[in-house]
């Protein structure tokens, strides 16, 4: 009933069947264990902005203006509330609208969910800004060390404000910081997405024998066999590196990788090693470019074996990377390399 007690019609469906919410009666959407969900039986933020916009005002024009929306789809907005909540909100009459006693009360109630909103969007907002103001990043060390500035450089531009670490480890060690909430991205090289990650690929590399001058092989005519290449002691990166599983799983079928002449931890220290004429090596060709054009290392072909990679961002799965993580995936895939 309207605020001086006369009788209102009760509004419906094209059915009959009453729309309004309780008291009014009609339609309710149940939730587990049988009670009647809360967003079907309150009116939306905007909605009760626009009655409070109404209260300050005294008119649906004016509060129509301040909310920006026409007055036609104000009058809507009010009497869908007043449906939903089965009370008259407004009198409205050529002076203006004026609450109704209901009206009033709703509005009271109004006012403090829309101060409960402000402060809630306000926490979320700072929630917001924590995460933005850093990122944690792990990455194999080729990528951290051949890719990821490159990108870093790119972010930076977009998120001056954001403060970005780097952990660089061999793709095992990825995962762990990874699963153990130690980053909120990763870079792998392996031939898989690690188990409980999920990935895509950004860009593709291949591995290359290298040796220095001085080494025999680099006087070949001929490239090398799988079978020699894999009975050869060479200098590689330790087990869990990505470039490791795709050397492991292609000369599988040729008797398997020989001991390791010498098993180091870094592209760097491998590269090195490989340039002071310690032995041939396996290495990206990523981080080989400028060894290979100063003739400090010299290429093997090697006939018969497969020596590509994909190289993927992860993250656990089920999070999908948000906020500078999320910028930092997009930059990736716009810039692939290899």
């Amino acid at each position: 009933m309207s605020g001086d007690g006369e009788t209102r019609s009760e509004a419906t469906d094209d059915d009959g069947t009453p729309t309004g919410g309780p008291p009014g009666g009609g339609r309710r959407a149940y939730g587990e264990g049988g009670r009647p969900q809360l967003h079907h039986r309150v009116p939306d933020l905007g909605a009760l902005e626009l009655l409070l916009a109404v209260a300050r005002h005294g008119s649906l024009g004016a509060a129509a203006r301040e909310v920006g929306i026409t007055q036609p789809a104000a009058s809507s907005r009010v009497r869908s509330m007043e449906r939903q909540l089965g009370v008259a909100l407004l009198d409205r009459s050529p002076r203006g609208s004026r609450l109704t006693d209901a009206g009033a009360l709703v509005t009271d109630w109004a006012r403090r969910i829309v101060e409960a909103a402000e402060a809630f969007d306000a926490g979320a907002e700072a929630l917001r800004g924590r995460r933005d103001s850093r990122l944690r990043v792990a990455a194999s060390m080729t990528i951290a060390e051949y890719l990821l500035p490159g990108w870093l450089i790119a972010l930076r531009a977009e998120r001056p404000g954001t403060a970005v670490s780097l952990q660089a480890g061999n793709s095992a060690v990825v995962a762990e910081r990874l699963l153990g909430n130690e980053a909120d991205i990763g870079f792998v090289e392996g031939l898989a997405v690690p188990e409980g990650l999920d990935g895509v690929v950004v860009a593709h590399d291949r591995l290359a024998v290298v040796a220095a001058p001085s080494h025999p092989w680099a006087r070949r005519r001929g490239p090398l066999a799988p079978a020699e290449l894999a009975s050869t002691p060479l200098v590689l990166r330790e087990r869990g590196s990505g470039t490791r599983q795709v050397l492991d799983a292609a000369l599988s079928a040729h008797g398997g990788l020989a001991q390791p002449l010498l098993e180091l931890a870094s592209t760097t220290a491998v590269k090195a090693a490989a340039v002071s004429g310690a032995g041939p090596a396996v290495l990206s060709e990523l981080a080989i470019a400028e060894e290979l054009a100063s003739h400090r290392l010299v290429a093997l072909p090697v006939q018969g074996v497969l020596l590509r990679r994909d190289l993927r961002a992860v993250w656990p799965t089920g999070h999908r990377p948000t906020g500078p993580a999320r910028d930092l995936l997009s930059l990736t895939r716009a810039r692939p390399a290899g």
